[in-house]
């Protein structure tokens, strides 16, 4: 399986506009100035909290972020003067930030409003903390500026593992995810996955909003998952834990006997487990599918079978015992 790079895109910004309709009835933001400033660019998922460019050091002020104004940094401005709050203030907005929002319910200052309007910047407040705040707009410019992959395949949550099924068209991906799901497994997505970089070490799976849960069956043609089984069925998302590529059975290939090498492959420099799985007739791939999603799960809390046996031999082997000891006790009547 070979990633292609040219599907890997990444957003260079957001609109103020963008930012404030998707958050504000999620995070409960409200526009407390005019209309102003909303096509104004967000080009970094980080936040920043202005203590020291309010006091006047601005020799390291990170402009170009979004501006959160908690209890400290209105707290500062409350104990000065109307001139010294104004110039404060003004130190602050003279610079090209998107936007600003102010958390724990604290009302603009009147200067702030006013400067605010002059230099078309917005203000949004919230009445959330500004940690808890923090955390959840963080989480979702994370996501607005994470890299993202599409990738050809079928998406399923087998026993709660993240399971892509990949290979050349028409080897049989939608039918085994259709399996799985009659079986009782959940469908995230079919033939158009994007996966979403969360974090360092996490990836997220997911449908486009054009297709979702709609899927293409040679010979029959688009069926609704939802519609068919229920949104037990489904799921929105879902963390890629195994990619399994399918492919025809080929005698000059080596596959895997004991499963002592975990195999990985790298997305998004995320190594994923990759298992390549050949298809022969009468082969039960689903069956097979379901065991290797309890297989990862085994080995994910510290299980590992093929180790284990690889173990046992070898301490059988280092046993110095009689060649006519037998491995397994006969008896005489089929008693257990």
């Amino acid at each position: 399986m070979k990633i292609d790079e040219k599907n890997i895109t990444k957003k260079d910004c957001i609109t103020v506009e963008f930012f404030f309709e998707n958050i504000k009835d999620r995070f409960k933001i409200e526009l407390l100035s005019e209309k102003v400033g909303f096509d104004r660019e967000i080009k970094e998922q980080n936040l920043h909290r202005p203590g020291l460019p309010l006091a006047g050091f601005l020799e390291l002020f990170s402009f170009n972020r979004v501006q959160v104004f908690g209890n400290t940094e209105m707290r500062y401005l409350q104990n000065l003067n109307s001139k010294e709050r104004y110039k404060s203030i003004e130190n602050i907005l003279k610079f090209d930030i998107p936007c600003l929002i102010i958390t724990n319910g604290n009302k603009p200052f009147e200067e702030m409003l006013k400067l605010t309007n002059t230099y078309k910047i917005p203000i949004f407040g919230s009445t959330f903390t500004t940690t808890k705040l923090f955390y959840l707009i963080s989480d979702f410019l994370d996501d607005q500026f994470a890299p993202r992959l599409s990738l050809h395949g079928s998406f399923v949550d087998v026993y709660g593992v993240g399971m892509m099924f990949v290979g050349k068209s028409g080897i049989g991906k939608s039918e085994v995810a259709l399996d799985l799901v009659e079986r009782g497994h959940r469908l995230v997505t079919d033939d158009v996955v994007i996966l979403t970089k969360k974090g360092e070490g996490i990836l997220m799976g997911a449908g486009t909003d054009l297709v979702k849960h709609f899927m293409e069956l040679r010979g029959i043609g688009i069926i609704d998952i939802r519609s068919m089984f229920g949104v037990r069925a489904i799921r929105y998302q879902k963390r890629l834990e195994v990619i399994v590529e399918l492919e025809i059975w080929n005698e000059n290939s080596e596959y895997t006997r004991t499963g002592l090498e975990d195999a990985t492959i790298n997305v998004l420099d995320v190594d994923i487990p990759y298992v390549r799985l050949p298809i022969v007739p009468g082969k039960n791939i689903t069956v097979v599918s379901e065991i290797i999603a309890l297989n990862y799960l085994l080995k994910h809390y510290g299980y590992d079978a093929a180790k284990i046996l690889q173990q046992r031999i070898t301490n059988k082997i280092q046993q110095k015992s009689n060649e006519m000891n037998r491995s397994i006790d006969y008896f005489e009547h089929d008693f257990e």
